[in-house]
């Protein structure tokens, strides 16, 4: 079965409240992703809250930045 984020929304700090179209939801700290030439933008929290989910159910922000589905689910299923 394909993990698809239905909704994902800024909650604060650098977490994410995610959902997923069978169910699954939590929230995410993704503070420690914040590295590098694609991430490092989204330290600035008006850059972060723009969070949506794209077509294909992935996690992204305007700059290009995106989390993959798979390894959030993964992430939260842990939890």
């Amino acid at each position: 079965m394909d993990k698809i984020v239905k909704r994902v929304q800024p909650c604060g700090g650098f977490e994410l409240e995610i959902e997923f179209t069978d169910g699954l939801c939590g929230r995410l700290d993704v503070s420690q992703r914040l590295f590098g030439p694609v991430f490092e933008p989204l330290r600035d929290y008006n850059l972060f809250e723009q969070v949506y989910v794209d077509q294909f159910g992935a996690v992204c922000w305007p700059n290009g930045a995106d989390l993959a589905p798979d390894a959030l689910y993964d992430t939260l299923a842990k939890a």
